[in-house]
């Protein structure tokens, strides 16, 4: 499968869960390539945006695996193609 780049977007709704959300992007940390964490203390809970790199199935995988934690919730965009170099 071809690399593409993109974003995956987490809400944690239940901080209870925050170590199991990292415990899964430790599990696939070879794919992230830039991650920013910002909580809402007030709100108690926390998003987290991660720049990722990698093929369809390996980034569906770990999305799936971080949507299927209770009280997260996750969304991804990535690009059509990897982008060739101009010569």
């Amino acid at each position: 499968m071809e690399e593409r780049i993109g974003f995956v977007g987490i809400v944690i709704e239940d901080l209870s869960q925050t170590a199991r959300v990292n415990q899964v992007v430790s599990l696939y940390q070879e794919m992230v390539t830039g991650r920013i964490g910002v909580p809402d203390h007030e709100r108690n809970m926390a998003v987290i945006g991660l720049l990722v790199r990698g093929d369809s199935a390996k980034v569906g995988a770990f999305t799936g695996k971080l949507g299927n934690i209770p009280g997260v919730q996750v969304k991804s965009a990535m690009t059509k193609s990897e982008r060739k170099e101009e010569k």
